[in-house]
């Protein structure tokens, strides 16, 4: 386990050391109409990207709990099979939900964000 914590601590070190390096080189290439390589343009992609990913972390959490509690209810009483599954696919798919809103602010963020036209009119595009 703390293999794996090391492994994933060493990834979100180089993810966030590279990206200044490389957006350098953007800012140099593109000039005068755009000032930094990280602007408001790519904090909207990364707020939709974290936003779906822990709105499908709760989610995949939610429903493990779910089948994994079913299966022991079924296990300890199978005369119940029938309710205990009708009941853990009605809490499923509202613990899916979570991941629809999620998706929805996110493709919000991307697509219909009063932001994004001023900004791509200030970077000339």
């Amino acid at each position: 386990m703390r293999k794996w914590l090391i492994l994933l601590a060493m990834l979100f070190v180089s993810l966030a050391l590279t990206h200044p390096a490389l957006a350098e080189e953007v800012a140099k290439v593109a000039g005068d109409k755009l000032q930094t390589g990280f602007g408001i343009y790519s904090a909207i992609i990364l707020a939709a990207g974290i936003g779906v990913g822990l709105g499908a972390l709760g989610c995949g959490i939610g429903i493990g709990q779910a089948t994994a509690g079913a299966c022991e209810g079924i296990a300890r009483n199978p005369e119940l099979a029938g309710k205990l599954t009708v009941t853990m696919i009605l809490g499923i798919a509202l613990v899916e939900t979570q991941v629809i809103y999620a998706l929805v602010i996110a493709l919000i963020l991307l697509y219909a964000n009063p932001v994004l036209p001023k900004f791509m009119q200030f970077i000339g595009g």
